[in-house]
């Protein structure tokens, strides 16, 4: 019998997500960072199975430089989805670029460090990788805003796949310490099917946000109330008016623009005066124009769906429960039945 390693599943796994992804591209676009993250996976997951399940020397030294640039890709690829003057890192932007280089000196030279020195990459990332996503899915304003909340804990997941990255180095670490290897490829094979197939699952979801053209915009000062409910009464003229909620590829720097304010001060109008960020608001008013076709046309859930501004059913039914608590049949079903009897 043949055998084939979990890393060669994994990798398949993989290369299927990318193929979607690269589909979709052609439609509603993407994010070529996060569709290069998930190539990397997949590749980092075939040269774990040629390491470890068929002992390809060669692989031995490719892995770990592979390894080293998955941290900062993932980095880089979320960072696309902040506004551009937080991307801006002059030549310290650079320094991403470092840790393969160091690591191939270390492979090189002093390769007993290197599974000391993944375990210190991965942490370290994933630690910058969170602190990108600390002010929650407002942060994130160049994704598509019914894609944000899932891009947001793509981006939560994606830290603690690197976590659990660093966890499985640290147990191949320690195979070698204490039982001579014995047990690195078992911990090794798991590792990857784990940490690498979860990296490139949340790069996929991601990738779905389909960021906009990234703008220039300045950054606004502290605003007292008034001027938050003159920057939401624009927004609501915006949505409402002139119907801005249909337009499905929205996002939080597209509104800014079109509203002539900048994208961090909306953010901050809607988070006061509306208690929610600024995907919850606008998908509040698409389920609210929803309810309207569900309850008054017969035009069926997925046409309400898309001419209220969703792109996928995922997240148009699970933001109508959120709002109505119902799926959108069982609302159209009971708002119907009240209206019988009333009449």
């Amino acid at each position: 019998m043949i055998f084939v390693p979990l890393s060669f599943v994994a990798a398949l796994l993989l290369v299927i997500l990318l193929v979607a992804a690269l589909r979709a591209r052609e439609t509603s676009g993407g994010n070529t960072a996060f569709l290069v993250l998930v190539a990397l996976c997949a590749v980092q997951s075939v040269v774990v199975g040629l390491r470890w399940g068929y002992h390809v020397e060669a692989a031995r030294y490719v892995q770990p430089i592979l390894a080293a640039g998955l941290p900062p890709l993932v980095l880089f690829s979320f960072r696309t989805l902040l506004q551009r003057d937080d991307t801006q890192g002059g030549a310290t932007r650079w320094l991403h670029a470092l840790p393969p280089l160091v690591m191939t000196a270390i492979v090189l030279f002093a390769p007993a460090f290197i599974d000391a020195a993944l375990v210190v990459l991965f942490v370290g990332y994933a630690i910058a990788v969170l602190h990108l996503g600390r002010s929650g899915p407002d942060a994130l304003v160049e994704a598509r805003l019914d894609s944000a909340v899932a891009a947001h804990r793509a981006l939560i997941i994606a830290a603690v796949a690197l976590c659990l990255s660093a966890l499985f180095d640290l147990g191949v670490l320690l195979a070698f310490e204490k039982w001579q290897g014995e047990n690195a490829a078992v911990i090794a094979s798991n590792a990857n099917l784990l940490g690498l197939f979860f990296i490139g699952l949340t790069a996929f979801v991601a990738s779905r946000a389909h960021p906009s053209t990234p703008t220039q915009t300045n950054p606004p000062e502290p605003s007292p109330s008034e001027q938050d409910r003159e920057v939401l009464d624009q927004v609501q003229r915006l949505l409402i008016d002139q119907k801005l909620y249909r337009d499905d590829n929205l996002t939080l720097s597209r509104l800014a623009r079109r509203a002539g304010v900048p994208a961090r001060q909306i953010s901050g109008a809607i988070n006061r005066l509306a208690g929610k960020n600024v995907s919850q608001y606008i998908n509040d008013v698409r389920i609210s124009e929803a309810c309207r076709l569900l309850r008054d046309t017969d035009m069926s859930v997925t046409s309400a769906m898309l001419d209220a501004g969703f792109q996928t059913k995922s997240n148009f039914n699970r933001e109508f429960r959120r709002v109505t608590t119902l799926s959108p049949a069982s609302w159209r079903e009971q708002n119907r039945r009240r209206a019988a009897n009333a009449a």
